[in-house]
């Protein structure tokens, strides 16, 4: 088992998903539902990203391919969503616009397909992730890998919904800030070895 892969994988998938930047508007989402209510609009939400993320992770690549479109320039393009994510997450664009989407749906009965699901979990960014850490490692074990990663960074967002009254008590908006901007540095680096990476392979980095 490739234990940097792992690790890589699992802190861009984590800080593009956001768990902790996603609790707060999970909690305005599900304001004034019991907490059996808000324990099932989480889990619909994780089971829907799951199913979409998987689907990405396995049929991303023909996708590209029947599109004529190379692993490496979708690492490059991934590469530059992906920093562009991050500056959004520096700047407080991204939570903005999370809000934004979740004041939208904020009258539904259910948010958990949207926007819970898409395009908060299974948005763009986690999407392009996904194919990326495919890409890297090709076959059945690549595809098994990016899900256990997928897997992990759901049931940590399951667990931090469930104690998202808690969590917010605790780190307050401030602290959530904190940690959105020091995820939004780390992102920054990751994007940047995605852009490297397609560079390489396009024979223009060492």
């Amino acid at each position: 088992m490739d234990t940097a892969f792992l690790i890589t994988s699992f802190v861009t998938l984590f800080v593009i998903i956001d768990p902790i930047g996603l609790t707060p508007i999970f909690l305005a989402l599900t304001q004034g539902a019991s907490a059996r209510e808000r324990r099932s609009i989480a889990f619909r939400a994780a089971f829907t990203a799951m199913f979409l993320l998987a689907l990405f992770t396995l049929f991303g690549e023909a996708v590209l391919g029947f599109a004529g479109i190379s692993m490496a320039a979708f690492r490059v393009a991934g590469g530059i969503l992906l920093f562009l994510t991050a500056l959004d997450m520096l700047f407080e664009r991204r939570t903005k616009r999370r809000e934004n989407q979740g004041e939208e749906a904020i009258e539904a009965d259910d948010p958990s397909i949207f926007p819970m699901s898409i395009p908060l979990i299974a948005g763009p960014g986690s999407i392009a992730t996904v194919i990326l850490l495919a890409g890297q490692k090709p076959g059945l074990e690549g595809f098994a890998l990016v899900m256990c990663v997928v897997f992990a960074v759901l049931v940590i967002m399951l667990l931090m919904f469930m104690a998202s009254g808690v969590l917010e008590r605790a780190l307050g908006k401030t602290g959530i800030n904190v940690v959105t901007r020091l995820l939004g540095m780390l992102l920054a680096a990751l994007s940047v070895q995605f852009v490297l990476d397609g560079l390489r392979d396009f024979g223009f980095a060492t």
